[in-house]
């Protein structure tokens, strides 16, 4: 069973999962990723090989946990969290643990295993953000559940295990340290000039020009003014919306649009990285419709955090955002 722990000095927490544990050997950098097998568990046919699924878009209908999908949502197998069990928090002596309950699924895009985000259809793209919205809407109706992260890891320097194209949620009972940090600083700026920052930050870098990268009617594609790595961008909803799993048809049309080409343009430009994204939505039972606008944050992982930043928490990025974003959009698509 997996524990959460707290560090009572920066009261961050850390999960302990016992499911994943590992020996010394097992961490040894891998250099590459398992290629397409009759034992690649996300490909159809070998639907036996994962635990059964939640949730699976069949256009033409038929039999669950059997090929014919477009998209399947599965348990992850070997879970950072598990759904079963109570909480039980409980304190050791001045420190503070909970069992480590919550959810740890696999969102399986697409039945290619050769194809990626940048090669999905716009449909398929779009129906990846559906999935998205009909997990979060399901999982909040469990009061244990505080805040469901979505993430996805591409390429082996990136954290990806597995070739085959996936993104992860993972449902948490309480609210990450970072994830307070930004609702603290959007709270104190909402307090001070009853507007949402976010929405702040739109209108000035769509006015200056100079680290917008693409936009549509919807959503717009910046470098941020401090971004942490080099080449980050972020996409955000042009209206004013705290919640992911609140948006519209319409919507996920727009976002799936400018999410494939911001995700090409990063392919030309990069040569293929591998990235991290991260959607950042609303805690599921704080009230942050005023203050708190969703997004999400693409970091291609070129270069390594090493010991300044993790001893400081600066972040060294070599790349000013102004020019990342110039070089993105004279990329040729």
């Amino acid at each position: 069973m997996p524990e959460l722990r707290k560090d009572p000095i920066v009261n961050r927490w850390v999960i302990i999962s016992t499911e994943r544990w590992k020996r010394p050997s097992d961490f040894k950098i891998r250099r590459d990723l398992p290629g397409r097998s009759a034992l690649c568990p996300f490909c159809p046919g070998n639907e036996a090989l994962t635990p059964a699924e939640v949730l699976a878009y069949r256009p033409e209908g038929g039999k669950a946990n059997a090929p014919g999908w477009t998209l399947r949502v599965v348990p992850n197998k070997f879970p950072a969290l598990q759904i079963e069990g109570a909480l039980n928090r409980e304190g050791v002596g001045m420190f503070d643990k909970m069992t480590g309950i919550g959810a740890h699924e696999v969102i399986i895009e697409s039945p290619d295993h050769k194809t990626t985000l940048s090669s999905l259809p716009d449909k398929a793209l779009e129906n990846t953000f559906w999935a998205y919205r009909d997990r979060i809407l399901d999982l909040r109706k469990d009061s244990r559940l505080r805040y469901i992260l979505i993430f996805k890891n591409h390429g082996v320097e990136a954290g990806a295990s597995l070739e085959h194209t996936h993104s992860q949620l993972i449902a948490l009972p309480i609210i990450p340290i970072h994830v307070l940090d930004e609702l603290h600083g959007a709270k104190e700026h909402f307090a001070e000039k009853e507007r949402c920052i976010y929405c702040d930050i739109l209108k000035q870098e769509i006015n200056d020009g100079s680290r917008v990268v693409c936009e549509n009617g919807d959503f717009a594609c910046l470098a941020p003014f401090a971004p942490r790595f080099p080449f980050e961008v972020w996409i955000l909803p042009k209206v004013h919306a705290s919640n992911f799993e609140e948006s519209q048809k319409s919507q996920f049309e727009s976002l799936a649009r400018l999410f494939s080409e911001v995700m090409r343009r990063l392919d030309r430009a990069l040569d293929t990285p591998p990235y991290n994204f991260i959607l950042h939505s609303a805690p599921l039972r704080e009230k942050a419709d005023d203050y708190h606008h969703w997004h999400f944050e693409i970091m291609p992982r070129l270069s390594e955090v090493a010991g300044f930043e993790r001893g400081s928490g600066f972040y060294l990025n070599p790349t000013p955002p102004e020019e990342a974003a110039k070089f993105l959009r004279e990329v040729e698509l």
